[in-house]
Formats: C-alpha cells, structure tokens, sequence
C-alpha cells in the first residue's frame, strides 16, 4: 500500500483530531440517539459485551471504545492518527473508564489471531482502497463465534454524492464509499451475517441543512450534526424513518441509502 495514501490519512485525521473538543461529546449519543440508526442495529445484533475483549478498528475520537467500556467491554481503541488515539485516551479519562490505545494500520494490525472477541469498525472500510484487506484483518483477529461489526456509507445514492463532491474539505481525497455488494464478501468469509442499510427519505434531513438552514458542507460535519442535533430532529427524522422502512421494501431501493451496518459472526 502506497506510503503517501496512509501519509496522507494520517496527516488529515491529525489535524482534525487538534481541533475536538472532548468536553462537548456526549458519548451515549453516538449510539442511542434517533439518528444514529446504524449503531441501534448493530447493538441489537451484537448482544452482551461486557467482559468481552474489543477492538475499536478506527477509533476515531472514541466515542466508541468509551461508550463499549461504560458497558463493561475491554477496550483496544487502534487508529492509524496518533492524535486520533490520543484524543481516545483523553475522551476515556473524561468519562472515568479506562481504555487501552495502540497506533495501528488496519490493513496490518498488530495483534495475534483470535485475540478479540468483537472487532468493531465506524467509518473505517470506505477509507482504505481494499477493504477486503481489512475485512480479512477483522476476520484473522477475532476469536471463534467471535463478532465483527461495522457500518460505512454505500456508493449509489446520487443525493449523497452530490453532498459528497460539495464536502471536499471534511472528507480525504481517497474516500471510496461501498459496493452493496460487499456484504457478498463478508458473507464468504463469516458463518452468519445480519446487515441492513439506513437513511433514504431520511435524507432530506441533508437537503435541509444545505437549503433551508444554509449550513456550509465544509463548515460543518452534516453526519456530526444529525447526532448534535438529535433532539431538535427527533420529530422529522422518526417520521422520515418510518418512510424509509416501507420504502426499502421495494427492489433495489436498499442499496440507495446512504449508510450500511453489518454483524458477522465467525
């Protein structure tokens, strides 16, 4: 893998990293919020997880490892931007859990086999040019009967992708969003797979940002703010969800959401 890609993901997620205030995350948000639907799926299929050994793959600021180790879970928040990691440690020791860090490529993670019992991934595979690659580490890692878990956004909506060439200065040049067909590949390597795809109608939420509320794609994170936000959106987007729910059960209208959530069971 080329040396300037992960350079500059590095770089990128450095920068954004010394610009995060810890103080104003709120942690149990990014997966219990309305709007954060892909998390509600995914800890629905996921079931218990304290005592279990986790990797948060793509940490991020770690509102995940934080809000896994508030449930019990014993957490490896890996991120390829040691600021990334950093503000992870930070973000744990604010909310009094403790968490372990480690600066790790995900396409070469330095961790034995079945070591974990979830491997968990938020906007990680859409990053990397192969995720097959990763899908592989996630698979070598996991423990037998062991969890992999992520969500990512899928490349077919066209309303996303207009966003998507407007936001240039939020996202990293290299971004690549998912095939649908990619839970074909994770169903070749896993023994039971659970997906599903959100955000289609939901999508006006978008829109209004953009032509109502005048929001600055490249101010301001929209898929940052639908969780800031949750609150004030609650009543629009239930409704919108409740659309997206009948509208997904006519053919190929699930690959046209925006995002995609999937547990896979070694």
């Amino acid at each position: 893998m080329s040396q300037d890609f992960l350079g500059k993901e590095r770089k990128f997620h450095d920068q954004w990293a010394s610009t995060i205030d810890v103080d104003g995350i709120r942690v149990r948000d990014y997966f219990e919020a309305c709007t954060a639907p892909e998390n509600r799926f995914i800890l629905h299929h996921l079931g218990e997880v304290q005592g279990k050994k986790l990797l948060d793959l793509g940490c991020g600021a770690g509102e995940n490892s934080v809000y896994f180790a508030q449930k019990g879970a014993h957490c490896v928040a890996a991120d390829y931007s040691p600021g990334m990691v950093e503000v992870a440690l930070q973000l744990a020791a604010k909310n009094r859990v403790s968490i372990e860090g480690s600066v790790a490529n995900a396409m070469e993670l330095p961790f034995p086999d079945a070591h974990f019992d979830i491997v968990y991934a938020a906007n990680l595979l859409h990053h990397i040019p192969n995720p097959k690659i990763v899908l592989g580490e996630m698979h070598r890692v996991l423990k037998p009967g062991g969890k992999a878990c992520f969500w990512d956004p899928l490349k077919h909506n066209p309303v996303i992708n207009v966003y998507r060439r407007m936001a240039t200065e939020v996202r990293t040049e290299d971004e690549t969003p998912l095939d649908i067909q990619i839970v074909q590949t994770v169903r070749s390597r896993f023994t039971q797979v659970q997906y599903d795809t959100f955000w289609l109608a939901s999508l006006w939420i978008f829109l209004q940002f953009y032509l109502i509320e005048k929001v600055n794609p490249n101010q301001e994170r929209y898929w940052k703010k639908i969780i800031l936000e949750q609150e004030r959106l609650k009543p629009l987007y239930c409704r919108l969800e409740r659309l997206d729910r009948v509208l997904k059960k006519l053919p190929f209208m699930k690959r046209m959401c925006w995002n995609l959530a999937v547990v896979a069971t070694k």
